[in-house]
């Protein structure tokens, strides 16, 4: 009986066909890894952009400025590059108003102002470098800057415009009186950089291992100012430790 053998032709033939058998299987394998891949880093992507800048992440971090150690939680931590522990000259947060909390999914809009009310305050930590807070320039600075008498404004404050040569363009100060103590001043934008700015007024404090905290705010909670005060401060607080 006469076994067959293939010819050289088929051997060839069958090794072209094992060869594109396995070009074809490697390249699914590629394109199901590429899709993978690609699957992933759209929806990493595509939460990265509706984040803008924005993060949920409640991990606390230390940031060191001077003698001072501020504990805050990255969500609280204005621009990404901040949110780490360290050393540094200044640390910007946001907050939203009332509760004086970071950025959550449930808050959203309110960070990026999607509905237009203003609800954000922007707090400034950094080295004090005056000797004197607002309050405490208002009797030696702020009293020869102003055009007297001032208007009325809500809450018991006093609205004041800038003179001409004090350098204040477009801005007027705002003074409350407090018993006992140096009375609640702020600055706050007019015109339209007022209606451009989600927060208009602008007020600093000292406190800590000469610390300044600067915070901006909303021209509408001049009307809420003792809160606003007593709020700032007390988070302030619960976040700051000192050296002393």
């Amino acid at each position: 009986m006469r076994q067959s053998t293939a010819s050289p032709a088929e051997d060839t033939i069958t090794a072209i066909d094992s060869s594109l058998m396995l070009k074809v299987f490697y390249a699914f394998a590629a394109l199901a890894l590429l899709s993978a891949v690609l699957s992933f880093g759209g929806k990493w992507f595509g939460r990265s952009i509706a984040m803008a800048g924005h993060t949920d992440d409640a991990t606390l971090h230390e940031i060191v400025i001077g003698n001072n150690v501020i504990s805050v939680p990255a969500n609280a931590i204005r621009f990404e590059r901040a949110r780490r522990d360290g050393i540094a000259a200044r640390l910007d947060l946001y907050l939203r108003w009332p509760d004086m909390e970071g950025y959550s999914e449930t808050a959203r809009d309110d960070f990026n102002n999607a509905d237009g009310t203003k609800r954000i305050l922007f707090l400034t930590f950094e080295e004090s470098m005056m000797s004197r807070d607002m309050s405490g320039r208002f009797a030696p600075i702020y009293r020869s800057l102003i055009e007297q008498p001032g208007k009325p404004g809500p809450h018991g404050v006093t609205l004041y415009n800038f003179t001409e040569k004090s350098g204040y363009l477009n801005e007027v100060l705002a003074v409350a009186a407090r018993a006992g103590q140096a009375p609640f001043v702020a600055r706050c934008l007019t015109g339209p950089s007022a209606e451009e700015s989600l927060a208009p007024c602008e007020r600093d404090i000292q406190l800590g291992d000469n610390l300044s905290l600067t915070y901006r705010f909303p021209r509408e909670l001049l009307a809420d100012w003792p809160r606003l005060e007593a709020s700032v401060t007390a988070k302030a607080a619960r976040i700051l430790k000192t050296g002393r």
